[in-house]
């Protein structure tokens, strides 16, 4: 069912052991087992690149990275599948993050100046990340709290020292303090004020000037008793701790960024704010104040920005490297975000879109090692991560399989398919190898834990639209969510900017030496590339992608690269109707010509609607040859075999003078803005005054029920839900005419004996067309066109936008996708008992028999809950029991962030969770279902949330850890549980079990009672009193226009719909 096009999975048979949520009532009989289910839905896993990166941090011996971000969060991540995710309780930023390498520990700085010690303990087989102690440095004894600065603690670096039993702190105020780690307490006695060192400064540098914040700790690398401190003025000093002696002065006279020694000892390298760096040569022979053996501003003569951090590599070939961060001429690339490599004669800038966060280099660190020999050089910035492969001439890019930038343009869609064939699968990552030739080939760096999860069952892709005009495929089938190939659409256009332009590599001359690096790129060189909808037949390779200026693209998959032109053919939606001018933007101008495409998917035939509005929906159907497409002006139905377009229907309504504006249009008015908002509130009074009359039955109703309910207590009576009045839409409310869904079908429409394939658009007006298609067969669709017979017109009561329509057959099972029945991968529907329609609007989700139209059931989901639906879709749930039993259910997102779970088809709810945070649009448009209970959606710009339903059907990191500790270095909390996930590493949600709630009267139901609930009713059987039909003025103001039917059969159903209506005394018809 895909109608709000983020499903793509509308097909036949649904199942359901309980949604990672359905709390206890998915098998039947005997095969229903609570404990089979899970208590609520499960946030499992996060895809992409954490939002707001600050810290980064790597444990060599353990080979796993953490990454800390502004909103409090921890991960850590090392071979794929190897995941971790913790939250601070505090929501600051994680300003540093250092590993006790080995022992699975780290220790997080907050921008608060709290100190927080993580531990990775293995629970129940699997590894956990817990916090277990705080920290908060003191004030400096002796020192008026209210008079001195509260920045005086505040600390500045970190480090650990190689035992892991000392944390050495710098702080603003110069200090160093010493903390020991097991407890987090600290050693007062060990504390080095800024007095002590000054005492061993010469006099002519004191200058009765202060030192400054300690800006670098290192630990020497040979005696692990001497260390390296750095201070914010230049003076470099060699601290021996165990005689409280300064060992070395190294006196700098520019200001300090950051230190780094040599893996001997003997050396030390220290960069600046005026963009260079000096190298100082150790020699205990020589005198105490030493001066540099080397000085360099790199990208000099010329003033340049401050070098933030460097590092200095020693390798066997003599050739060493210098990695530095920063640097850059500050006229001419003072804007740019760089990292520079420097190894011999060869010089790289590596430049970045993103502000540059950290960096790190994979390399030896056993101490019988001579040298570092660096492997890998790992840079974290604000948007993305870049791993660079050292070894290989030239340093390339070693591909991620985790960590992709979701967000390297704009998302504005997404779409999943699931059970995706093995020959596709291969076929779309073969294009997608072919794309990025330059990659290196060397294994993923930063392997370290062991993945426990079981392989999956089954392969999924998660397609993402962007802004400029791409689509992206995803591995979605595991925890990691790994790139497998990027479709680009803007070369099929003429636009301003060549987009490969910006990618090409640096010349020779350029100085600095810039290399283009990494993919995120935000801006696009057309807002009208962007991509809205996406549709793909997973049996024929045949895709559907729709955009923002009306643009619709018929792909098909190639294993070779081609040059050829496309077809273009225009669909005029407003079909000549007067009065209307498209006031927005043009649409793309198409190259001339033939065009060269890569292997993958190449498009075949344009279709351009007019006016070159957004396309609002798009569906596809492969066995037909036939793609179907809305935009706020009306549908179209294109046969793209013959290429001709079979159908254009316009929509609008004649006030529908907003439609014509787009969505790139400047022009809107806010008098007419604000003259329909005053015209609504005075319709809606007046509507008011009009149905609700003091003497009035239903007034009387309503006072009647307000005295009972002030008579009885909350236990005396149990209340039936209140149904909230719904006022009517009005019909000329702007964009009425957007066009929501559309869907294939081969069903009855014209009368019970005989079924075809048929079409549906569902609108925002609440307005639903059916079309009867006359398709040819296979053998004849280069002989015949197809043709489109409009059947059936339904108008909904409240005129409430209708989000999805499927058709389910006899059994009460949606239909399959096109090709499953002929290639054995889905049982045949069931053609023989009669089928039935669902329609689900904003406001509520009704099923209509078919070819009559007439209703059959509903659920009021604004009237009872008070929310409007935003997404759905058909799921199918898998019992734990029994593999072979599986049951349909309606899922359904509304804009509460709630989770509703419906049998199918007869709409009963089963329960309810809190999923998404109401107060997040942004996540509940973006959120896509699965077709095996499962979920995504955006949590940040750059991170897909992923949640499961099913108890069966759950993707989360399950890992461990192989740690080394120390005796007696275990330092749990009294109260560690593991690490339920009760919190997004964006800090946006917490979710418990006890959030959700299942409907009344769940805990007090038979085994028996479920079996009912679940078990799909006849057609054509009467309502019971245990689910009444709600027929709350179902026909008399749905407003069903039949096409087909002649006038005898049109009478005899009215009189049949007349008779039903009288022997159904005791509903009110509201």
């Amino acid at each position: 069912m895909d109608c709000s096009n983020t499903e793509v999975e509308s097909r036949a048979p649904l199942c359901s052991p309980g949604p990672r949520e359905l709390a206890g009532r998915v098998e039947r009989g005997s095969q229903r087992k609570g404990d089979d289910l899970p208590t609520g839905p499960q946030q499992t896993v996060e895809h992409g690149f954490p939002n707001q990166p600050s810290s980064l941090a790597y444990d060599p011996k353990l080979r796993i990275m953490a990454v800390g971000t502004k909103s409090g969060a921890v991960k850590v991540y090392g071979a794929p599948g190897v995941e971790f995710t913790g939250l601070h309780k505090e929501t600051a930023a994680v300003t540093q993050i250092h590993f006790l390498p080995g022992q699975g520990r780290l220790l997080s700085l907050l921008d608060d100046n709290t100190l927080h010690l993580w531990d990775i303990d293995q629970k129940d087989g699997y590894s956990h990340l817990e916090e277990t102690r705080s920290f908060i440095l003191p004030g400096r004894p002796g020192f008026d709290s209210t008079n001195s600065p509260p920045s005086i603690t505040r600390v500045t670096v970190i480090l650990l020292k190689s035992a892991c039993d000392v944390a050495c702190l710098g702080t603003e105020g110069g200090g160093v303090y010493f903390l020991e780690l097991s407890g987090l307490t600290l050693l007062e006695d060990k504390t080095l004020y800024q007095e002590e060192i000054m005492q061993s400064v010469p006099d002519d540098y004191r200058c009765g000037k202060a030192l400054g914040p300690v800006e670098s700790l290192q630990e020497h690398p040979q005696d692990f008793s001497k260390i390296l401190i750095g201070y914010s003025r230049g003076l470099v000093i060699v601290w021996d701790q165990s005689t409280r002696n300064v060992h070395h002065l190294f006196l700098g006279n520019q200001q300090l960024e950051s230190l780094g020694w040599e893996r001997s000892g003997r050396t030390v390298v220290s960069s600046h704010s005026d963009g260079g760096y000096m190298v100082w040569s150790i020699n205990s022979s020589c005198h105490k104040t030493l001066q540099p053996l080397m000085s360099t501003i790199p990208y000099g003569p010329f003033p340049c920005k401050a070098i933030n951090k460097i590092l200095r590599r020693t390798c066997d070939s003599g050739n060493h490297f210098i990695i530095f961060s920063g640097g850059m001429p500050r006229a001419s690339y003072g804007d740019r975000h760089c990292v520079s490599i420097l190894q011999g004669q060869s010089l790289v800038t590596l430049d970045f879109t993103s502000r540059v966060i950290d960096f790190f280099t994979v390399h030896h660190t056993e101490p019988e090692e001579e040298f570092d020999n660096p492997s890998a050089l790992v840079v974290l910035v604000e948007e993305e991560l870049v791993v660079f492969d050292l070894k290989t001439p030239g340093w390339p890019t070693v591909p991620a399989p985790y960590l992709a930038p979701l967000h390297s343009s704009a998302i504005t869609c997404s779409y999943h398919i699931s059970n995706v064939p093995l020959k596709l699968w291969e076929r779309i990552i073969s294009a997608g190898e072919q794309q990025s030739p330059r990659h290196s080939s060397v294994n993923w760096p930063i392997s370290g834990g062991k993945n426990l999860a079981q392989e999956p069952t089954q392969r999924g892709l998660l397609l993402t639209g962007h802004e400029d005009g791409t689509v992206r495929f995803w591995d979605a089938s595991g925890v990691s969510l790994r790139p497998l190939y990027k479709l680009g659409t803007a070369n099929i256009f003429q636009t301003d900017c060549e987009h490969s332009d910006c990618l090409n590599p640096a010349s020779e001359e350029e100085w600095p030496p810039f290399r283009k690096v990494g993919c995120f790129d935000p801006y696009s060189d057309d807002p009208r590339l962007g991509i809205q909808k996406i549709a793909l037949c997973k049996y024929t390779a045949r895709m559907v992608v729709a955009g923002t200026a009306g643009q619709v693209l018929v792909m098909e998959l190639s294993d070779e690269k081609s040059n050829h032109m496309i077809s273009v053919a225009m669909v005029d939606l407003l079909q000549d109707r007067e009065g209307f001018t498209w006031k927005g933007h043009d649409r793309l101008t198409p190259k001339n010509g033939s065009i060269t495409f890569s292997p993958g998917f190449q498009p075949s035939v344009l279709v351009q609607c007019m006016p070159p509005a957004a396309v609002t929906a798009v569906t596809l159907h492969s066995e037909w040859n036939l793609v179907a497409f809305g935009t706020s002006h009306g549908f179209g139905l294109f046969d793209y075999y013959r290429r001709n377009a079979v159908l254009a229907r316009c929509t609008l309504h004649p006030n529908d003078s907003l439609a014509m504006e787009g969505p790139l249009s400047r022009v809107k008015s806010l008098k007419k803005s604000l003259r329909q908002s005053f015209r609504r509130i005075r319709k809606s009074r007046v509507s008011g005054k009009k149905r609700v009359g003091a003497n009035s039955s239903s007034s009387k109703v309503q006072e009647a029920n307000a005295q009972l309910a002030e008579q009885a207590g909350p236990t005396d009576v149990e209340m039936t839900p209140v149904q909230r009045r719904i006022e009517p839409r009005s019909a000329d409310d702007s964009l009425s005419g957007v066009v929501r869904c559309l869907y294939f079908a081969d069903t009855f429409l014209r009368d019970a004996a005989h079924h075809g394939p048929t079409m549906w658009a569902g609108t925002n007006s609440g307005s639903v067309f059916a079309y009867a298609l006359e398709v040819p067969s296979q053998e004849k669709f280069s002989e015949r066109s197809v043709e489109a017979l409009l059947g059936k017109e339904i108008q909904l009561m409240h005129r409430a936008p209708v989000v999805s329509i499927a058709v389910l057959d006899g059994r009460g099972n949606p239909l399959p996708e096109p090709y499953e029945v002929s290639r054995d991968l889905a049982k045949a529907p069931d053609m023989q008992g009669s089928h039935s329609v669902l329609i689900a609007s904003e406001e509520q989700f009704k099923v209509f028999t078919l070819p009559k139209v007439s209703a059959k059931t509903k659920f009021k989901l604004t009237a009872h809950e008070g929310c409007r639906v935003r997404k759905v879709a058909l799921v199918s749930f898998t019992s734990l029991a029994c593999e072979d039993y599986t049951e349909n259910c309606l899922a359904c997102l509304t804009n509460l962030g709630d989770i509703h779970i419906f049998t199918v088809p007869g709409l009963r709810p089963q329960v309810h969770y809190d999923c998404i945070r109401k107060e997040d649009i942004s996540g509940i448009a973006s959120c896509v279902f699965t077709k095996h209970g499962q979920g995504f959606y955006l949590i940040s710009p750059s991170e897909f949330e992923r949640f499961s339903l099913s108890a069966r059907n759950i993707t989360e990191p399950l890992c461990s850890l192989e740690l080394v500790r120390l005796r007696g270095t275990a330092c749990h909390s009294p109260n560690f549980t593991g690490t339920p996930k009760l919190t997004q590493a964006n800090g946006t949600h917490v979710l418990q079990g006890s959030e959700a709630n299942g409907s009344p009267g769940d805990s007090t139901r038979t085994p028996e009672e479920p079996q009912a609930a679940f078990s799909p009713a006849p057609t054509d059987s009467p309502s019971s009193p245990e689910s009444p039909l709600d027929t709350t003025g179902d026909i008399t103001v749905e407003e069903v226009k039949d096409f087909l039917a002649s006038s005898e059969e049109a009478e005899r159903n009215l009189r049949n719909v007349s008779e039903e209506e009288a022997r159904s005394p005791g509903i009110l018809i509201k």
